[in-house]
């Protein structure tokens, strides 16, 4: 879909401010409520906007540790991949999981509790991931940036 100014404008102001009014965001953008309201709408449906989260505070919501985890795949197929992505799509600890290039064939963020959290989840249902023939893990020490608006 192609993005003119005001909605990629639009778009800046949405992902820093998610839950601003119509009417602010109007203002915001030199334009009408209805205007405004059907460019949403619009980027919306058309799924360049695919939804809207709060973002949470990890450490406080008592979840300290962020694992990166490598997984090296046995046999590369289409089979094998869509097997492995609905096992960490159950898996709630992981946020984010990608198809890589490199050493690695899947690379996921996990976040856990604790150690004995990340032991839990690594025994039950990491090692046990089909096709699976090798898994890395590296600690985050601190995060420096998370989660940043999409550059447009």
């Amino acid at each position: 879909m192609p993005l003119d100014r005001v909605d990629r404008q639009m778009l800046a102001i949405l992902q820093s401010e998610g839950r601003i009014s119509n009417a602010a965001l109007a203002e915001r953008l030199h334009l009408s409520p209805s205007p405004c309201l059907r460019r949403l709408r619009t980027l919306e449906t058309s799924g360049v906007i695919s939804g809207y989260t709060a973002v949470l505070d990890r450490p406080r919501l008592g979840l300290g540790l962020t694992v990166f985890v490598d997984l090296k795949v046995e046999r590369h197929s289409e089979q094998s991949a869509a097997e492995i992505s609905r096992a960490l799509s159950a898996a709630p600890e992981v946020i984010s999981a990608h198809i890589v290039s490199g050493v690695a064939d899947f690379r996921l963020e996990v976040v856990v509790r604790d150690l004995v959290d990340y032991e839990r989840l690594l025994f039950d249902t990491l090692l046990k991931l089909p096709h699976v023939t090798d898994v890395r893990s590296d600690f985050a020490l601190r995060t420096v940036k998370s989660a940043s608006p999409l550059p447009l």
